[in-house]
């Protein structure tokens, strides 16, 4: 279980995140929504250990993993999808996925051909690229190539920031599936943060409604959906 405490995050001298609380547990996806602006890619930044909380801890597993640089919390893991995707365009395909072992890559050298084909498994479309330069794919092909680096660490819980961005129906559908596939068969909680409520909402379990980096509200996918406020704010239903 990734458990979240009391957590808070300053920028500068801004705080972002308000004593945020949040859990996920085994075999979950959580959905994180708001609005533009509302701290939930400082919340994952957070959890990920870009941004060194101001107060607040964080536990997986019972293992504190928060105040710590990213490195050490993907070893511990957790790992992050970013925003943007963020591949390494000059890199190959498969240069980019062996990248995302990094930090286990000499002490589990043995795994990395086994997490190759899974990813490939998952992500058939890549086979025919892994000798081409990231920067040459298609959207949906990068967003496939960066969720499959962060799956390369075998992480215990993986995040991801708005994977839907830019991205055709077709191809936001093909990605949601595979939310299902990492959760069910690869056992892998996850963390979904998007603007695109209605995707989110879909693949959920449990749901938490963020507004100027505080938690405003929480509840299984259909309370949230079902909640007037969230229909007029988010879903676009007018309440009478």
């Amino acid at each position: 279980m990734l458990k979240v405490e009391n957590l808070s995050t300053h920028i500068g001298n801004i705080q972002i995140l308000h004593a945020i609380n949040l859990e996920v547990h085994s075999g979950e996806i959580v959905s994180v929504i708001g609005a533009n602006g509302a701290g939930k890619s400082t919340l994952l930044n957070t959890l990920a250990g870009l941004y060194k909380p101001s107060e607040g801890k964080v536990t997986l597993h019972g293992e504190t993993i928060s105040g710590f640089p990213s490195h050490h919390v993907v070893g511990k893991g957790l790992a992050l999808v970013p925003e943007g995707r963020q591949i390494f365009s000059n890199l190959t395909v498969e240069e980019n996925l062996r990248l995302g072992m990094y930090s286990k890559y000499f002490k589990e050298k043995e795994s990395v051909k086994g997490n190759l084909e899974k990813v490939l498994e998952m992500f058939p479309g890549l086979k025919k690229h892994m000798h081409n330069l990231g920067g040459f794919l298609s959207g949906g092909e990068q967003q496939m190539l960066a969720i499959g680096r962060g799956l390369m660490s075998n992480p215990k819980i993986i995040l991801l920031d708005e994977p839907s961005m830019g991205l055709a129906p077709m191809i936001v559908n093909e990605i949601l599936e595979n939310l299902k596939y990492i959760k069910e068969q690869l056992g892998t909680m996850v963390i979904l943060v998007e603007q695109n409520v209605k995707a989110a909402l879909r693949v959920a379990d449990r749901v938490y409604v963020m507004d100027q980096g505080k938690i405003i509200l929480n509840g299984t996918r259909d309370e949230i959906s079902n909640n007037a406020n969230v229909q007029s704010a988010y879903l676009g239903v007018k309440i009478s």
